[in-house]
């Protein structure tokens, strides 16, 4: 009888529902915190990345398709992936 009590709350413990991730492309990014401020240069999707200026100060990459890049995660860092014109496609941290 005195083992009743912690069998009954693992068992309820195991009935918690788990958070759930988001299914749409990018889900991802949208579970970890804006670090690096990318929000503030969702803007500049669809425009050509030669024709933006951004600060010089910037800590950020542009990744072009086919380009070898790190695996580090830096999350102060701004990544502009780009199409094969140089159109911005996304702006995420890492």
């Amino acid at each position: 009888m005195k083992y009743a009590l912690p069998i009954f709350l693992l068992a309820l413990a195991a009935c918690e529902p788990s958070p759930s991730v988001s299914e749409e492309p990018g889900g991802l990014d949208k579970l970890t915190p804006d670090t690096c401020g990318a929000a503030d240069y969702e803007s500049l999707v669809g425009s050509n990345i030669a024709a933006v200026t951004l600060p010089s100060s910037l800590n950020d990459r542009v990744i072009g398709p086919g380009d070898i890049v790190t695996q580090e995660y830096s999350p102060g860092r701004i990544n502009f992936r780009v199409d094969e014109n140089g159109v911005i496609l996304s702006v995420t941290c890492g």
